[in-house]
């Protein structure tokens, strides 16, 4: 058994690992380290993230990370604005856009969840019930995958149709 304290003290090392894993240990450690510090848990949720991109993980693999550093670091409103800022600017430095400001506030505000609705509700009046596996990857999908998909279920005269859609964003 491994407690992920007990990579409290080799840092370096997990600076130095390329594992997505380390970045979660380290988010971890950080995290209960700056507990009562919330400049100091921006300052490690930033260090964190851009090394997200320094690594030089695809797309998928930042958002995915990104998601649980957010999910994990909580920051204060006033501080998490600054931070989005400080990330946006980041971001243009490095020409990439993954993971945007608006996603991340239209996430907060629900709007995924009322998109993915719209499209369960299209598709469902389209095809009928829809299968559990087609409605669980319909929940993984962004806000741009449901708005690509608002457009092409138009286009959809059967099931398949849907699926053969589904399995090309994969």
């Amino acid at each position: 058994m491994v407690k992920l304290l007990d990579y409290k003290d080799d840092w370096e090392a997990l600076e130095n690992n390329d594992n997505p894993f380390a970045i979660v240990t380290m988010a971890h450690l950080k995290t209960k380290e700056t507990h009562n510090d919330p400049d100091a848990r921006k300052a490690w949720k930033f260090r964190l993230t851009t090394m997200l991109y320094d690594r030089g993980y695809k797309k998928q693999d930042i958002l995915e990370l990104y998601n649980f550093l957010d999910f994990m670091m909580t920051l204060p409103e006033s501080l998490s604005q600054q931070f989005d800022s400080e990330l946006e600017a980041f971001e243009e430095t490095k020409k990439m856009k993954y993971v945007t400001t608006i996603e991340r506030r239209a996430e907060a505000r629900g709007e995924a969840k009322k998109v993915r609705s719209i499209v369960q509700r299209l598709l469902t009046r389209q095809f009928g019930e829809l299968q559990d596996s087609v409605l669980a990857i319909l929940d993984g999908l962004s806000i741009d995958a449901l708005d690509q998909l608002s457009e092409a279920l138009l286009d959809f005269t059967t099931i398949d149709d849907l699926t053969h859609w589904l399995d090309t964003q994969s």
